[in-house]
C-alpha cells in the first residue's frame, strides 16, 4: 500500500509539472505571435516612409535639382 501512495504522489507531481510545461509553452507561443505582429507592423511603416521619400526625391528632381541635392533635402538637410 505504501508503494501505491508513492506512485500516486509521483503521478500527481508529474501532472503538475506537465501542466506547468504546457502553460509555459502556450505563453511563449503567444509572446512569439505578438512579436511577429509587431515586426509586421514595423515593416508596413517602413514601406510607407520609403514611398514618401521616393516621392519627395522625384519631385525635387522634376524641379531641376540633382539627385544628391534631392536626397539631402528629403533627409532633412538644407
Amino acid at each position: 500500500m505504501t508503494e501505491e501512495k508513492k506512485d500516486s504522489k509521483k503521478s500527481s507531481r508529474n501532472k503538475k509539472i506537465m501542466y506547468a510545461y504546457g502553460f509555459i509553452q502556450l505563453g511563449s507561443s503567444f509572446i512569439s505571435a505578438v512579436a511577429l505582429a509587431a515586426i509586421a507592423f514595423g515593416f508596413c511603416s517602413v514601406k510607407k516612409e520609403s514611398k514618401l521619400f521616393n516621392k519627395c526625391v522625384a519631385e525635387i528632381i522634376e524641379d531641376g535639382g540633382t539627385i544628391s541635392e534631392s536626397i539631402r533635402y528629403c533627409n532633412g538637410g538644407i
